[in-house]
């Protein structure tokens, strides 16, 4: 390489990095590693998908079998998370995309008491699940959505999951949600983010 090929070579690749130093951090591989689409094995199971923590966080209910006669039908803390795709088309429309993914991670109640007084506590992780939307996959029945449990344990969850019966989950939903399968009047997260475009991320303060 000559000298001149050498500089040209030097000034792509000074160009190259300061593009990349310029990008948020989280946009730079997300294109290339985050597809955030629902992947199914050989068997038409649910595959895990991979880091559900770095997604949208939108709400964690709790109905405590302390305040539900001792038998609450879901006694554990659920902390449910949009995928970024999903959460940006919710964003900008207000609608949930085809493909939409919330997953569901829970963890039982521990501690009643802390420092800043009585109340419920996040003990140890006990569970995974999915809802997925695709009305070409699902049937009407369900309204277009499906529900996976990956276990309720402690990590290492399943690898995968088949689909839930409609009365296990989606009767649920289909009675009581309040937009399209999702319980969305629970989740004020959601409600501020509608059809509101960037603001539904959060609007910072003016300087």
């Amino acid at each position: 390489m000559n000298s001149k090929s050498r500089s040209r070579a030097y000034a792509l690749l000074a160009a190259t990095v300061g593009t990349i130093a310029a990008m948020p951090v989280g946009e730079v591989f997300a294109d290339a590693h985050e597809k955030y689409e629902a992947a199914f094995n050989s068997d038409g199971e649910l595959i895990r998908p991979a880091g559900w923590r770095e997604w949208v966080f939108v709400g964690s209910p709790l109905t405590p079998n302390s305040l539900n006669g001792g038998a609450a039908p879901f006694p554990e803390f659920h902390s449910v998370y949009i995928d970024p795709k999903s959460w940006a088309h919710y964003k900008k429309t207000g609608t949930f995309r085809e493909g939409t993914m919330f997953a569901k991670e829970l963890t039982l109640v521990g501690d009643t008491a802390a420092t800043s007084g009585v109340g419920f506590f996040n003990g140890d992780l006990q569970g995974f699940e999915i809802a997925h939307k695709d009305s070409k996959r699902y049937t009407e029945e369900t309204g277009g959505w499906a529900y996976y449990s990956f276990g309720h344990q402690p990590e290492p969850y399943n690898s995968s999951a088949a689909a839930m019966p409609t009365a296990a989950c989606a009767a649920c939903h289909t009675a009581a949600a309040a937009e399209d399968m999702v319980f969305t009047q629970y989740y004020p997260i959601l409600g501020a983010a509608k059809g509101a475009g960037d603001a539904g991320a959060g609007v910072g303060g003016e300087e």
